[in-house]
């Protein structure tokens, strides 16, 4: 199974920078995962029919907040996937992801905007970073999971041009 995972998408509603950005890197995905800051429940429908699954995030404004949980815990292919956007200073953010969500076999977040992916005790830590914004790393970026006999993640580099 493969998955397309993002996050930090900040928009104000539909985008066809995003919409070029999906068709470009999550063609071939099962499902898509946001991992929070959507800023407006708009931005869902770049993904058009594919399913997706969402969370909230910090700067996500109540409109959203009403729609999305803050947290989800996926069951796939018997892996415990735990989804949660972030908050607060990244300092030791994976370890309180992690105590919220426990035990999971793939912990998927954003906030921080800059991509992580690294196995740490048998868990595997995603973000895939910023589609849309580099505020905090030099390149905006998605990700992909590959769910088999394990878990792989990847972590792909946009290059699709900003709109003039």
């Amino acid at each position: 199974m493969r998955i397309g995972v993002i996050s930090d998408t900040h928009l104000p509603g539909y985008s066809n920078r995003l919409k070029k950005i999906v068709e470009r890197y999550f063609s071939d995905v099962d499902l898509i995962l946001h991992a929070g800051d959507l800023v407006d429940l708009g931005v869902l429908e770049v993904f058009g029919e594919r399913p997706v699954k969402a969370v909230c995030g910090n700067m996500d404004p109540l409109s959203v907040r009403r729609v999305l949980p803050d947290r989800l815990i996926l069951e796939i292919k018997g892996f415990r996937l735990g989804i949660m956007h972030g908050w607060g200073s990244g300092a030791n953010l994976e370890e309180k992801l992690y105590s919220v969500l426990g035990p999971v076999d793939c912990l998927i977040y954003g906030h921080t905007h800059f991509p992580v992916n690294r196995k740490k005790e048998g868990v595997l830590f995603f973000n895939p970073g910023s589609a849309l914004e580099k505020r905090y790393a030099p390149v905006n970026t998605v990700g992909i999971l590959e769910i088999g006999e394990a878990i792989t993640g990847n972590i792909l580099k946009i290059e699709i041009e900003k709109e003039p």
